[in-house]
Parts: C-alpha cells; sequence; structure tokens
C-alpha cells in the first residue's frame, strides 16, 4: 500500500479478504460479509484506503464460486458496499487510476457455462456509482487481465478469452476460442482497440 509500506491486501480463490499491517506477519480476515472467491482486487494507489474487490474465479474448474460482482471498502476494508456488476459472474482484474481514485476499470470474464453479455470491461468515473460497458466483445468472451502502462496512465492493456464450460467434463473441448486476443485503449478505458498480429 503506498505510504504505508508493511500493509498488504490478499483475495483467496474460497476465502476472502485478508489484511496484513506488519509486513505480513500477522493476518486478520477483512470483508467476511463478502462472497468467499475473490478473483480481483485493487488499492488506489491515490487513496490508500480505497480498496476495490472483483468477486468470482476466473478459473476452469468445476468446483469453482460465480461472484456477486464489485464491492468497495473507502476506510481500509473495515466496511464494505457493493457497486453492482452481479451478473458479470467472475471478475479478473480491476485497475484504479493512479492519480484518481474514482476512476476505476473491471475486466469481467462472465459466466463460465454459458452465454452472458456482461462479459467485458466495465469503466466508472465516479467511484463505482455508475458504469458503462466500455468494451462487450460477444457474449463467449470476457476479459481475465488488465495492465496499465507505468509511464503512461491513460494507456491500458487487456487481455480477453473465449472460454466456457460444460456441465460434463470436457478435457477434450477447446477453451481458447478466436475472440480471445490483446486489446489497448489510449483513453484509460474509453475507447478499446484489439491489437493485430500474431
Amino acid at each position: 500500500v503506498s505510504g504505508s509500506p508493511d500493509t498488504f491486501y490478499f483475495g483467496a480463490a474460497g476465502g476472502g479478504i485478508w489484511k496484513t499491517i506488519d509486513a505480513g506477519r500477522t493476518w486478520r480476515s477483512v470483508g467476511d460479509e463478502l462472497p468467499p472467491a475473490i478473483g480481483a482486487l485493487a488499492v488506489a494507489p491515490s487513496a490508500p484506503d480505497t480498496i476495490y474487490v472483483g468477486t468470482g474465479q476466473v478459473s476452469l474448474r468445476y468446483d469453482l464460486s460465480p461472484g456477486r460482482g464489485v464491492f468497495k471498502s473507502t476506510d481500509g476494508g473495515k466496511t464494505w458496499k457493493s457497486l453492482g456488476l452481479a451478473a458479470t459472474h467472475d471478475i479478473g482484474r480491476i485497475w484504479v487510476d493512479p492519480h484518481n481514485p474514482d476512476i476505476v476499470v473491471v475486466g469481467a470474464l462472465g459466466h463460465l457455462f454459458g452465454p452472458n453479455s456482461e462479459r467485458g470491461i466495465y469503466r466508472s468515473t465516479d467511484g463505482g456509482k455508475t458504469w458503462t460497458h466500455a468494451l462487450a466483445i460477444n457474449d463467449e468472451t470476457g476479459i481475465v487481465d488488465l495492465a496499465g502502462d507505468p509511464t503512461n496512465p491513460n494507456q491500458l492493456y487487456a487481455a480477453a478469452w473465449q472460454t466456457r464450460n460444460y456441465p460434463w467434463l470436457d478435457y477434450f473441448e477447446p477453451h481458447a476460442g478466436p475472440g480471445s486476443g490483446i486489446y489497448r485503449s489510449p483513453d484509460g478505458g474509453v475507447t478499446w482497440t484489439r491489437l493485430t498480429g500474431n
């Protein structure tokens, strides 16, 4: 956490959110009221007590736990508020603008067992009160990862993954379709373009 080098958070696939203030010597649970599956966690660089959490697992398992959207804390994990996006099911990454804690971008993989039009990238400029569906590729392709250019905070990259599970053991089904690829945004997540090449 910026300004507090001994403070860390981690989100577990089935164990909620944990916080240490002594560089990992001791840990305590923060957010027991949240869904247990945590897929993404982001601390706002310019407001270290502001934490965004995306719920759900972004792995192809048969015993995964879906999420209930995005949650936010502004007091270092003491209290949490739901910010919606529950229909996204599984969130893979959250990016927060390094200078403005109210600008947040969410990458949602979506429902892993069926088509889901809520897959894609969501963006908020008011701390999660309202969302814009900034990138909707198709109902089979979601976003599993996001990264910002450290030298240019307006330039973001997103990893799209076309994948789904089936209600039977599908070891021989493809787990990456043609919708998979890398997307780039030059304007902090407002618009996105798919990168071409190999």
